[in-house]
């Protein structure tokens, strides 16, 4: 079997599951070439696990301040090519395209007929799963931006589809150092997260962003570009994570036990979704803006029990060698049969 994997690279969290998959596809010795979208080739980093990978323009969201910029992310998704990358990727001599939000390699696959599985968080949306700020616009952005054949969403519970467990690979948890906080809120502006920490000298904050503040910052601030190792490590000895309403991190985040407060991207139909799942559930704290009330209020709260979600990739490619592509209930009934989820959650189905 030889497989094309279309990876959106907007944000982390699609290409920390392709890394997941990318692990489970080369053990059971699957031909696979990926190729990623929305980011800039010199943007990627880690990459070393997809070997000699594919990059495209495709279409991205622009962000300002922690909100969508609609006018520009229309602007710059206009003048992309994107037709034209869709036209020139030759699916020639593969039998299947994996899809993770990735919308060159999905259009692609059904100009040229060619079978096309979505493995997304985005995909698991399309059921009536718990949502927020919902409209005409987002459910065609879900239903069109990736088209595929068959959709294979995941997410924190089953809610009662057939959804899948997340995709978690995570370092095993070094206790909980509860003074000790994980920052990654890549949207915000530097100086207003450092604002924002400031007055909490009694925590340690350990902030991971693309740029550095302008003012000076205390001591109990540790502020770090990304570096995926050094991240997975505070993440495993933190007590708590700050971050936007990301799947990935808060998947990880509950693998680990560890608490969160979330910040979503306003104007992101995903995250705000997100939102309104982990409140449901109460797996989280949520704020719209930098509130320091509410960080008081949630830095003196507990840490959950860590949730053991299996390993879904492996079970996922040992589904696909199968071929029967159109009945995924029974993979995802095996999985959730895994899983101890937190008695509260039973009641919020």
């Amino acid at each position: 079997m030889k497989i094309l994997y279309g990876v959106q690279g907007t944000g982390n969290g699609h290409i920390s599951r392709a890394r997941v998959m990318a692990k489970a596809l080369g053990q059971h010795d699957i031909d696979v070439d990926f190729v990623f979208s929305g980011r800039v080739p010199e943007q990627y980093f880690d990459m070393q696990c997809f070997g000699d990978y594919q990059t495209r323009k495709g279409m991205t969201f622009i962000t300002e301040n922690g909100r969508v910029n609609v006018a520009k992310t229309a602007k710059q998704n206009l003048m992309a090519n994107i037709f034209s990358e869709i036209k020139q990727l030759d699916l020639t001599g593969y039998d299947l395209v994996l899809n993770d939000f990735e919308p060159v390699s999905a259009w692609a696959a059904r100009q040229q007929s060619v079978p096309s599985i979505a493995i997304s968080h985005q995909a698991a949306l399309q059921y009536p799963v718990p949502k927020q700020g919902t409209n005409w616009f987002n459910e065609l952005l879900l239903n069109r931006f990736a088209p595929v054949d068959v959709a294979l969403g995941c997410h924190w519970h089953h809610f009662g589809f057939p959804i899948l467990p997340p995709f978690v690979e995570v370092s095993a948890s070094c206790g909980d150092h509860s003074h000790q906080i994980l920052v990654y809120l890549p949207f915000e502006d530097a100086d207003r997260i450092a604002e924002f920490l400031a007055p909490f000298t009694q925590y340690q904050f350990f902030v991971y962003h693309s740029t550095k503040p302008l003012k000076a910052i205390g001591d109990h601030i540790h502020w770090h570009g990304f570096n995926r190792e050094s991240f997975k490590q505070h993440m495993s000895q933190c007590g708590g994570v700050i971050g936007n309403a990301g799947f990935e991190l808060a998947s990880e985040a509950m693998t680990l036990g560890k608490k969160l407060l979330v910040k979503p991207l306003l104007g992101q139909f995903e995250q705000l979704a997100n939102v309104a799942a982990l409140q449901l559930l109460a797996a989280a704290e949520s704020m719209e803006q930098l509130d320091s009330a509410i960080l008081t209020r949630w830095l003196k709260t507990p840490s959950p029990k860590p949730i053991a979600y299996p390993q879904v990739g492996d079970a996922l490619v040992d589904w696909l060698k199968k071929g029967d592509w159109h009945q995924p209930e029974r993979l995802c009934q095996e999985l959730w049969s895994q899983v101890e989820l937190p008695e509260n959650w039973h009641k919020r189905q």
